[in-house]
């Protein structure tokens, strides 16, 4: 299984490329993304051997994950849900807090710009 993987990608890499497919434009953040392995490289302590590129094509973005070329489908898997699901995950309180935060400064920025068209349509009546 591990070396099917491999197969198909280096004969991905092999097939001779058409014409360019243009791409959607994504909408959200990490809606579509883009993924490349680097291999072959020198083993680290931990085993690793490659590198596993993740981009989010929307905000441009990108992960750069140690892997082993051995590792199965679904170890890839686990590792891509530990390494930039769960990063992202946002609970209840947290999630209003950070919303508020994120809201509180075009709000203030509105009331300034606010204050000075008031103040400018003041000073020419």
């Amino acid at each position: 299984e591990d070396s099917e993987i491999w197969t198909i990608v280096e004969n991905l890499d092999k097939q001779a490329s058409g014409l360019l497919q243009l791409l959607d434009i994504p909408v959200w953040k990490w809606d579509e993304i883009s993924m490349d392995f680097v291999t072959k490289l020198l083993r680290t302590q931990r085993r690793h051997d490659a590198i596993w590129v993740v981009v989010d094509r929307f905000t441009k973005s990108a992960h750069f994950l140690p892997i082993r070329k051995d590792y199965s489908v679904s170890k890839l898997a686990e590792t891509f849900q530990q390494e930039i699901v769960e990063e992202r995950v946002i609970e209840g309180p947290e999630m209003i807090e950070v919303t508020n935060e994120k809201v509180a400064v075009p709000k203030e920025k509105l009331k300034e710009a606010r204050t000075r068209q008031k103040s400018y349509a003041d000073k020419h009546r």
